[in-house]
């Protein structure tokens, strides 16, 4: 008693925060283990140094310009004194994604830098065609350099190749603004190396609707090296047993999922394994079959999952069977199967009377889960959601 009270008087602690801090090595477990330390409070060092006056100087200005250092702040305020711009490059490096890179792209002469791109469409051909082709242009100078880079672009020399290669690839023609508006940074891709890609592809055994849905669906593929793709493959066969036939399927039907951050795949794996306690079997089919649910928050699959799995009683193998389930929003579910339930129609077993599929749960908008689902009316459903 004594012992706590010099040390409440030596560091200036309340009672409550002495308690804290003899307490700080408690531990609760999360969702299969994860340790969580819940608070922690201890006394600023006694002999702590005056921090540097230059360094919270940087600080501060990263904190209220979003990161910026006092070179890019300057590049933005005196934008004559600094010829170059920041931008992502076309080669990947391990670990980071197509929009994590920078590069440097030379300030078109005649233009200065620029986040509104509507200011030169009058001026500019290229901003015009690609208006024309459904690009979004504002879309496009939210992100940091681009707006530069497409200013800078020739519609003869690097517009019109690629967008010919693309279509070579049976890219639709009226799917470019689209492509575009999420990938202008085609335009930098080597023409050589777009075309070794898909020929590393052709050499995989992709076929041609294979290699068209993979380019059209991911515009960020043809930015890979085939070294980087064939890693990304590999550990997709390795990590989840797939045969060739099994890599080339779940690339084309997800081919965002091969280019996505290896981080977030291993921590959803873990997740869907560790958290979920589906089998390596079980595991494999539930890539297959909705390879989307490993591109979304570990939180909030664990979170869907429970609600399915703990409240309205789905097993493992219902789940597989309609994996649909676990892409809706866990408060969503949460409204529709209570509402089934006050109505007395939370049925979901198919050797039962009044069975309802868990898939055409999540299915439509609220006046089709109403109707066709539920079979009440807007007025009970809406009434139920506000005395819930």
């Amino acid at each position: 008693m004594l012992l706590s009270r010099q040390i409440r008087i030596l560091t200036k602690l309340t009672i409550n925060q002495l308690k804290i801090t003899q307490n700080v090595g408690g531990q609760r477990f999360l969702r299969g283990g994860r340790p969580k330390v819940e608070y922690q409070a201890l006394p600023s060092p006694l002999n702590e140094q005056k921090p540097d006056p230059v360094e919270m100087a940087k600080k501060e200005l990263a904190e209220l310009t979003g990161g910026m250092d006092l070179n890019e702040l300057q590049a933005i305020l005196e934008p004559k004194k600094h010829k170059k711009s920041q931008l992502p490059t076309t080669q990947l490096k391990e670990g980071e994604t197509s929009n994590e890179l920078q590069n440097e792209v030379e300030t078109p002469p005649g233009l200065q830098p620029t986040y509104n791109l509507a200011a030169y469409v009058n001026k500019s051909e290229l901003l015009q065609n690609f208006i024309k082709m459904g690009v979004d242009l504002s879309s496009i100078e939210k992100r940091k350099g681009l707006a530069q880079f497409v200013l800078s672009l020739e519609m003869e020399k690097d517009v019109h190749p690629r967008l010919l290669f693309l279509q070579d690839q049976g890219v639709p023609a009226e799917l470019f603004g689209d492509f575009i508006t999420k990938n202008p940074l085609i335009f930098k891709v080597d023409m050589d190396d777009m075309q070794t890609r898909v020929n590393y592809l052709e050499a995989k055994r992709f076929s041609k609707v294979q290699i068209q849905r993979i380019l059209t669906l991911n515009p960020f593929w043809l930015m890979f090296s085939t070294k980087r793709i064939d890693k990304r493959l590999g550990y997709f066969q390795k990590e989840f047993a797939l045969s060739g036939d099994d890599v080339r399927y779940l690339s084309s039907k997800q081919p965002r999922l091969i280019t996505y951050n290896m981080q977030h795949l291993a921590d959803a794996t873990f997740c869907v394994r560790e958290e979920m306690g589906f089998t390596k079997e079980e595991i494999k089919v539930l890539l297959l079959s909705k390879p989307r649910l490993w591109m979304l928050k570990p939180d909030d699959l664990i979170e869907r999952f429970a609600y399915a799995h703990n409240e309205m009683k789905l097993s493992h193998q219902m789940l597989l069977q309609q994996p649909e389930i676990l892409t809706s929003r866990e408060f969503r579910l949460r409204e529709r199967h209570e509402f089934l339930k006050m109505l007395g129609r939370a049925q979901y077993d198919p050797e039962k009377d009044l069975y309802i599929s868990p898939k055409a749960l999540v299915e439509g908008n609220n006046h089709h889960f109403v109707r066709k689902v539920a079979k009440s009316d807007m007025e009970t459903f809406e009434l139920f959601l506000k005395n819930r």
